[in-house]
């Protein structure tokens, strides 16, 4: 018998969210075991139903460190002024919001939980869109100093039903260290400005959470190369 016929269809959308979330944080280079990336539909509902067979957000939060590949990628070369660089990036915390509105207040909270946890930055799973003055937060939220250092990012659910870096027209992207980064620019004698650009708002941006000056290499099959590499600076 399908798992699925016994389970709401608002716990098999939060099932797949779930997942996709898992997937995205061990893409970005956070620690996760394999098994969370699998969670089957009903070890989820177990895990996760209200009474009613509904799926209780708030007991899906979770929080996960960067690996020690992704330290090294987010931290700077040593300099002489700078011998000893702090990776610029941290513990992260994931909420799963219940409200079905999430305006200023909502955003405001998250961002002191943030600060109240030592968490680095966090991500918000919110319902609907958020409302426009909390947009407006949200772009600022990584340089108000009582906010998290690495800032806060919100995606909706519906935009996590599937993973995207799964689809087979999606070539897969390689974030570049900083070092790798200045290696490319030096070989091919080229300033950033001059590479390929790629938004940080693109879908596969922001799941993969770029900012602003990094560089991804994406790796595309050729009929006659096998596979290529092309490089996009994120802006």
């Amino acid at each position: 018998m399908d798992e699925r016929s016994n389970v709401s269809p608002n716990m098999i959308k939060m099932w797949r969210v779930y997942r996709t979330v898992k997937e995205m944080c061990m893409d970005r280079g956070y620690e996760m075991l394999k098994e969370d990336t699998d969670i089957s539909l009903d070890e989820f509902a177990a895990r996760f139903a209200k009474e009613d067979g509904e799926p209780d957000r708030g007991r899906m939060h979770f929080s996960c460190q960067p690996t020690e590949a992704m330290l090294v990628k987010y931290t700077d070369s040593p300099t002489p002024k700078n011998p000893n660089p702090v990776p610029q990036i941290g513990t992260i915390w994931i909420e799963f919001n219940s409200d079905d509105a999430v305006g200023l207040k909502q955003l405001r909270d998250y961002m002191q939980h943030l600060v109240n946890g030592s968490f680095y930055s966090g991500i918000m799973v919110v319902q609907k869109p958020m409302t426009g003055m909390a947009l407006r937060l949200l772009r600022g939220s990584a340089s108000i100093e009582e906010g998290p250092k690495g800032g806060v990012e919100v995606f909706v659910e519906q935009d996590l039903l599937v993973n995207i870096t799964k689809h087979e027209l999606v070539p897969k992207h390689v974030l570049l260290s900083k070092e790798e980064k200045a290696q490319l620019l030096q070989r091919y004698r080229l300033k950033e400005t001059q590479l390929p650009r790629i938004q940080v708002t693109d879908p596969v941006a922001k799941y993969l959470g770029l900012r602003r000056g990094q560089v991804v290499k994406i790796i595309r099959k050729s009929e006659t190369a096998g596979r290529y590499a092309s490089y996009r600076w994120a802006i």
